[in-house]
């Protein structure tokens, strides 16, 4: 067993930062990966919703813990993350000065469990916590609960603080990236000082000492079962690791490309260089059991089968509803009750009579 101090190497003061073109830059890089998933995951489940809905409603998760076991890997064996790595950049204790220990020694155990959770925890928390305030928008929009119930005047009062959580939050991270820029501060992220580490980058020796343990995990010849099926785990989830980091130099630019077609505003364009007239209804409904759902009187909610209230079509089927029935059915189900068509909130449509 080497000791600890053969792991020290020298390494310049000033030269070890990264810019702040580095550090913003691997931050962006992991941001981008997720929408690309996102939306490649969205897109089989619309394709093929038995096959792949529950993997679309459970994306966070899967996500978080394929995200959890990358992150791990990229730290015990580089000290550092997944994006941090790809620049060549690597994480070493607050309080190190001109000797640091190189990258394949890993970071003590206190500065490596808190680099985890905050580099997988943190953003899950945060798009879940998007998420419940969107939806509690949408459903504050329709006015799902009645004006005094003291549920309602408490989550408006949670989106009215919301925007201000969020700023401060952002600003944070904005004032520490000025400090960075201005030589005021270490870090350029909160969540590095909340760490306790700082980014610096990979010295000649880190490299070499990496392409030695990558060349000696290989080499190595282990006999034992429970030896081989952990050698058998480390390569596959090394390969899938190098995998990402290498194809990810060539597909940084078609990720981008697809947030941008995907974005807001291009859609409005897609959508009006696209829009075709409105499709017939189905004509197969009448041979199959979904047409049982239909009520004879073209007043009456298919749902609850009594006289429609606020009546609701919806746009991707043309069927009307009442709006609570075919909100509370789409927001559970994704799909049109009628023909099983994939439909979202949005495609809800209010219809307003003649005398209204």
């Amino acid at each position: 067993m080497a000791e600890v101090g053969a792991h020290l190497t020298a390494a310049p003061a000033g030269g070890d930062r990264p810019s702040v073109f580095e550090a913003v830059a691997q931050d962006s890089l992991m941001a981008a990966v997720k929408p690309a998933l996102q939306h490649l995951v969205k897109v089989l489940a619309e394709s093929h919703p038995a096959r792949y809905g529950s993997l679309w409603r459970w994306f966070d998760e899967i996500y978080v813990l394929l995200d959890l076991l990358l992150q791990q890997h990229y730290l015990a064996r580089c000290s550092a993350s997944f994006s941090e790595n790809f620049y060549s950049l690597k994480r070493i204790p607050m309080g190190e000065g001109t000797r640091q220990a190189l990258a394949t020694a890993g970071l003590p155990k206190r500065q490596h469990w808190k680099s985890l959770l905050l580099l997988v925890l943190v953003p899950y928390l945060k798009g879940k916590l998007e998420k419940l305030v969107s939806s509690l928008r949408e459903e504050d929009e329709y006015s799902i609960h009645p004006p005094s119930s003291s549920w309602k005047r408490f989550y408006r009062a949670f989106l009215a603080a919301y925007p201000f959580v969020n700023m401060t939050w952002e600003g944070w991270f904005l004032i520490q990236q000025l400090c960075y820029i201005l030589g005021k501060a270490q870090h350029h992220s909160p969540l590095l000082r909340l760490a306790g580490v700082r980014l610096v980058r990979l010295t000649a020796e880190d490299i070499q000492a990496l392409e030695k343990k990558l060349a000696g995990a290989t080499s190595s010849q282990t006999h034992s079962f429970t030896s081989r099926v952990q050698l058998a785990l480390r390569k596959a989830l090394g390969g899938i690791a190098f995998s990402l980091s290498t194809g990810l130099s060539v597909s940084v630019f078609f990720l981008q490309f697809l947030d941008w077609w995907y974005s807001s505003e291009n859609q409005e364009t897609i959508k009006s260089l696209t829009a075709l007239p409105t499709p017939p209804p189905p004509v197969h409904l009448d041979q199959e059991p979904s047409s049982a759902l239909l009520p004879k009187l073209k007043t009456v909610c298919p749902l609850c089968r009594k006289i429609r209230v606020n009546a609701t079509a919806l746009s991707t089927s043309g069927y009307v509803f009442c709006y609570r029935c075919i909100y509370s059915h789409v927001k559970a189900h994704q799909r049109c009750p009628v023909t099983g068509y994939a439909t979202e909130l949005q495609h809800l449509v209010k219809l307003y009579s003649p005398e209204n």
